[in-house]
């Protein structure tokens, strides 16, 4: 049973800093109340089951009272967005029922794209993609390997970086297309030479 706080005239912003803050459980209840029924729909877009789309929404929220202890958020639909996304999507990869979801479907923020790791590489699982990340990142241009760090590792959104770098938003999403382009074929090429070297 959801715990609800008397400041649900706050913004979304306002709630996370005060969790963040206090760690008042209340304030998530008020976030969850404000977002649980977009968040269900998209649930249920992606396992199109009423029960799964509910149990996923539960374990979204949780999961959200332990990510927004970790760091101020301060773009919170954005990066709403892509917490949710991702969760879905690797929760189906779990079960390989993975397939392509039209980002306009979703309904937190039109004017925010949003990159998933499955955009770089297919068939390869998180632990996997991470490490080559991580091998392939600092053979990038300095600027494209700062936007993909936070993006791809610290799950920033792109107003997120836009603080963080004093890059314009266009330079982020420039730095972010080029460096994901440039990233997808020396991950590509690192593959390659695994399965040679094997």
């Amino acid at each position: 049973m959801w715990l609800f706080s008397n400041k649900k005239h706050l913004s979304d912003e306002e709630l996370v800093t005060q969790y963040y803050q206090t760690g008042n459980v209340a304030l998530i209840g008020d976030l969850f109340e404000k977002h649980t029924k977009t968040i269900y729909g998209v649930c249920l877009y992606y396992f199109r089951d009423n029960d799964v789309a509910k149990d996923m929404v539960m374990q979204i929220f949780e999961k959200l009272m332990v990510e927004l202890k970790k760091s101020e958020i301060k773009n919170f639909k954005g990066w709403l967005s892509f917490v949710v996304r991702n969760y879905c999507i690797s929760e189906l990869r779990k079960t390989n029922k993975y397939r392509f979801v039209s980002e306009n479907y979703l309904d937190f923020e039109k004017t925010e794209t949003t990159m998933e790791k499955e955009e770089i590489i297919s068939n390869v699982d998180d632990e996997k993609l991470l490490s080559y990340l991580k091998e392939c990142l600092p053979l990038l241009k300095e600027n494209q390997q700062v936007c993909l760090k936070l993006f791809f590792i610290q799950n920033k959104s792109y107003q997120d970086i836009v603080e963080q770098t004093n890059f314009s938003l266009n330079e982020v999403k420039s730095y972010l297309q080029n460096g994901k382009r440039n990233l997808k074929l020396l991950i590509d090429e690192k593959i390659k030479n695994t399965k040679y070297a094997a």
